[in-house]
């Protein structure tokens, strides 16, 4: 018997004015990745300490907060981003805040972390787990910190999400160089 799967999609509307049209599922991998030069394990625990995340992470132009962090396999972090200016798209959570809720899936001290996200939205456009592997190889003089994410919302801009990802880590650079 042969099944056929119907798509479905749908449509939305931003604040903008932009029309997104999405499948119920996104398929979108985004990859950015740098050399820091820091060993594998000091970036590891750079993302342990929930401390050391907040000063890092946020990408430039955004400050985070931490609302809740249990570095487990199984264990989740929930995690304010909010916008410094005026001058930026509009937030997934509200106009100046973006809101995600992490499940660390697989933890490998010094080698990978592994998190499905999901940011707080009404918007459909950012609705769904996405996945996010951080590959941490070691290389002469660091690491090779590759961040992989799978399942990318359709309301996120694939450009703004690579150029987020590596602000990031070129903060994780400056904060552990």
């Amino acid at each position: 018997m042969k099944l056929l799967w119907n798509l479905v999609i749908f449509v939305t509307i931003r604040k903008t004015g932009e029309v997104i049209k999405m499948n119920d599922r996104s398929k979108r991998t985004d990859t950015v990745s740098r050399i820091i030069m820091a060993p594998p394990h000091a970036v590891y625990r750079a993302f342990m300490d929930p401390k050391k995340l907040v000063a890092w992470l946020p990408p430039t132009g955004m400050e985070g907060r931490i609302d809740t962090f249990d570095a487990r396999e199984g264990g989740i972090y929930r995690m304010t981003l909010t916008y410094l200016d005026s001058d930026h798209q509009t937030g997934k959570t509200s106009d100046n805040t973006d809101v995600r809720q992490g499940e660390f899936l697989e933890l490998v001290p010094g080698k990978r972390i592994v998190q499905r996200i999901v940011f707080e939205s009404e918007d459909p456009a950012f609705a769904g787990a996405m996945t996010m592997t951080w590959n941490l190889d070691e290389v002469p003089g660091g690491t090779k910190v590759t961040i992989v994410s799978e399942n990318v919302p359709v309301g996120i801009r694939q450009e703004d999400h690579e150029a987020g990802m590596s602000s990031t880590l070129a903060n994780l650079a400056a904060f552990l160089e």
